[in-house]
C-alpha cells in the first residue's frame, strides 16, 4: 500500500526545512542536522522503486543464494463459511480526511534498552472479557503551529491548530491480548473510515463482529501529518465495543522526527499497537530509519507494540534497512505485505519466499494478506491454512473498502490448518558477492560475537574469513558460506551497536571500508560499550531488482 503524495507550498517548506534543522541541532546533533535537511526540491518523495541493475549498483550484485522450498502446500478442503453476514458491502467512495501537519519543537532523544516479550504463536481470537494490558506512554512536549493540506484520496479544506491531550484518554477494559501479542487473531485494515461503511461506527462494529474481526488497523498518519480520522474518541467507541486499535502510518524518511511524533500521538490517542509502514522511500536511509525509530521509542517507550509493514521480499531490496527497522529497539514483529495475486505468484510461493529471508531477522511474522482485487475465496483459504504450519499467531487483510462479499466469508470461514510439511524451511544462503542489509545484519552479529569484518552489507574476503574462523570456533567446516547451520548459531549472538552516521557511505573500495571499520572499532573499544560509528553501508547504493508492490495504492 502507499501513503498519499503531496507537495507543499514553498514556504511550508521553508518552515518545515527551518524547523528540522533546529530541532535537529538542538537534539540530534550534526548527524540529525544532516539526516533532517529537506532536499532542494521539497515536498514528497515518488513511490516507485528503481528497478533493473542502474549505475548505483555497479559491481555489487545481489549474489545472494536462494533455493525456492515449495512445500506440499494444501489448500485443504473448500467448504463453505457457516457464517453469514446481512450487512451489503462497502461502498468505495473517496472521503476527506482532515490531516494536520505536525510541527514538534521539542524532543528528547535517548535509545531505550529494553525489549518486548516475544509472543506466542498460537493463533487465537480474543474472549470479549478481561482488562487491558498496561502500557505506560511517555508525552514529549509538543508545540507549534499546523499546515492542514491536501492529502490522498481528496483535498482538505479544515485547517486547525492541533493540540497534545494531557493524559491518555481513560478507555474501557478489554480482552487481554493472547500472549500479549495485539496482533494475533483476525485484523482488517481501514485506509478511509468515510470509505468504510460510510463511516458508520455502529455498522463497523457490527461487521466487524459477524466476521470475526478482533483488530481494526486505522490510518493515522501519513508523512509528517496527523489524519484527524484517528482520534481518541473513535478509540473509545471501539473499545467499548470490546475491539482492537492498532494506528499505521506511511513514513517517507523526509523528517523522520515528525514522523514519529505523528506515530506517537495515535498512542497516545490509545492505539493498542503501531504499525509502520515503509516502503522505497527509505531505502538505503540507514541514519533516518534509525532517527525514527530512536526517536519513536523515546516517545512511547520500549515495549509498545510495534510491526513493520514493508516489503515481504527481501532479497528485492538490497538497500532497505531492515536491520534498524527490525533490529535491536525497533519493532518487535514482522507484517510483510504477502500480495500474492498482485505479486504475480502463488499462495504457497508468497509463503516461501517471504519467510526465507524474514525470519531471519528473528521478529514474529504476522503475514498480511490481500482481499483487493477480488482474489479467489480458495486462494484466501490457503492463505489462512497456512498459517499454522509457518508459526504465524495471527494474520491481518487489506483492505476493509475494497473486500466484497465472497472476500469477507473467505476470510471468516473455518478453515483446516495445513499439515506442517507444507512450511518450507529454506532460509537464505550467504556466500561471497553477495551484498544486500541481511549481510550486514549477519556482520553485526559477527563482530558481536568478537570476530573483526568490515560492515559494509558486501560479503567480501574479509567477510569470509570472519565466517571460516566463527565456524571453526563452533565447531562446523569452516566454508566462510552462512548456510542455515552457520545462521542457527549466528543469530545465538547479539548483534553489535551500530550508529549510522550521516552525509557519507563507504568507500567504494574495500580496502578503504575496511580502514574505516578498524577506526571505528578502535574508537568504541577506547570508549568502552559504545557503538561503533559508522558511515551507511555499501549496499545503501542499490537499487531495488523489483517493486514487487508496485500499484498497491490505497484501494
Amino acid at each position: 500500500m502507499k501513503g498519499s503524495h503531496k507537495r507543499l507550498q514553498s514556504p511550508v517548506r521553508r518552515l518545515l526545512a527551518l524547523l528540522s534543522a533546529a530541532l535537529a541541532t538542538a537534539v540530534l546533533g550534526p548527524l540529525a542536522a544532516i539526516a533532517l535537511a529537506p532536499s532542494a526540491g521539497g515536498g514528497t518523495p515518488a513511490a516507485s522503486a528503481a528497478t533493473g541493475p542502474g549505475s548505483g549498483g555497479a559491481g555489487l550484485g545481489t549474489g545472494t543464494t536462494r533455493t525456492t522450498g515449495t512445500g506440499a502446500g494444501s489448500s485443504g478442503p473448500g467448504g463453505s463459511s457457516t457464517t453469514t453476514c446481512a450487512t451489503a458491502t462497502p461502498t468505495n467512495t473517496t472521503a476527506t480526511p482532515t490531516n494536520t501537519t505536525i510541527a514538534p519543537t521539542s524532543t528528547t532523544l535517548t535509545t531505550p534498552t529494553t525489549t518486548g516479550a516475544t509472543p506466542t504463536t498460537t493463533l487465537t481470537t480474543p474472549t470479549t472479557t478481561g482488562t487491558t494490558p498496561t502500557t505506560t506512554v511517555t508525552t514529549s512536549t509538543t508545540s507549534g503551529t499546523a499546515t492542514t493540506g491536501a492529502t490522498s484520496p481528496a483535498a482538505c479544506a479544515t485547517t486547525h491548530t492541533p493540540t497534545t491531550p494531557s493524559a491518555t484518554p481513560t478507555t474501557p477494559a478489554l480482552p487481554p491480548a493472547p500472549g500479549g501479542n495485539p496482533f494475533a487473531g483476525r485484523g482488517m485494515w481501514v485506509w478511509v473510515m468515510k470509505a468504510t461503511d460510510h463511516g458508520n461506527v455502529a455498522a463497523i462494529v457490527s461487521q466487524a463482529r459477524a466476521y470475526g474481526v478482533a483488530t481494526l488497523m486505522i490510518k493515522s498518519g501519513d508523512g509528517t501529518q496527523m489524519w484527524s480520522q484517528f482520534n481518541a474518541g473513535l478509540v473509545a467507541r471501539l473499545h467499548d465495543s470490546h475491539l482492537r486499535v492498532c494506528a499505521w502510518q506511511y513514513v517517507y524518511g523526509r523528517h523522520p522526527v515528525f514522523e514519529a511524533q505523528v506515530g506517537a500521538q495515535a498512542v497516545r490517542d490509545g492505539a493498542d499497537c503501531l504499525l509502520i509502514d515503509a516502503e522505497s522511500e527509505y531505502e538505503g536511509e540507514y541514519v533516518q530509519a534509525q532517527i525514527y525509530m530512536q526517536t519513536l521509542r523515546k516517545l512511547i517507550g520500549a515495549r509498545f507494540p510495534v510491526a513493520l509493514a514493508g516489503f515481504p521480499y527481501v532479497d528485492f531490496h538490497p538497500s532497505f534497512p531492515y536491520s534498524v527497522f527490525l533490529g535491536p529497539n525497533g519493532a518487535q514483529f514482522s507484517s510483510p505485505q504477502m500480495y500474492w495475486q498482485l505479486i504475480g505468484t502463488t499462495v504457497t510461493t508468497v509463503y516461501a519466499h517471504t519467510y526465507e529471508f524474514n525470519r531471519l531477522y528473528q521478529r514474529p511474522i504476522v503475514p498480511l494478506g490481500q482481499v483487493f482485487d477480488r482474489p479467489p475465496a480458495r486462494a484466501i483459504r490457503q492463505f489462512i491454512g497456512l498459517l499454522h504450519p509457518y508459526g504465524a499467531s495471527g494474520v491481518s487483510w487489506w483492505d476493509w473498502q475494497s473486500a466484497a462479499v465472497p472476500q469477507w466469508r473467505a476470510v471468516s470461514g473455518q478453515t483446516p490448518a495445513a499439515p506442517r510439511s507444507a512450511a518450507s524451511n529454506q532460509v537464505a544462503t550467504l556466500a561471497r558477492k553477495a551484498a544486500g542489509d541481511l549481510v550486514v545484519w549477519a556482520q553485526e552479529h559477527l563482530v558481536g560475537a568478537g570476530i573483526s569484518t568490515p560492515i559494509n552489507g558486501v560479503f567480501g574476503v574479509p567477510t569470509q574469513r570472519a565466517v571460516s574462523e566463527f565456524q571453526t570456533q563452533h565447531g562446523l567446516q569452516p566454508t566462510g558460506v552462512i548456510s542455515a547451520a552457520t545462521w542457527a548459531l549466528l543469530l545465538q549472538k547479539p548483534p553489535v551497536a551500530v550508529t549510522w552516521k550521516s552525509g557519507s557511505r563507504h568507500s567504494s573500495t574495500a580496502a578503504a571500508a575496511w580502514r574505516a571499520h578498524r577506526t571505528a572499532a578502535s574508537a568504541s573499544r577506547r570508549s568502552g560499550s559504545a557503538p561503533l560509528a559508522l558511515p551507511e553501508p555499501l549496499s545503501a547504493r542499490m537499487p531495488a531488482t523489483r517493486d514487487e508492490l508496485a500499484g498497491a495504492l490505497g484501494q
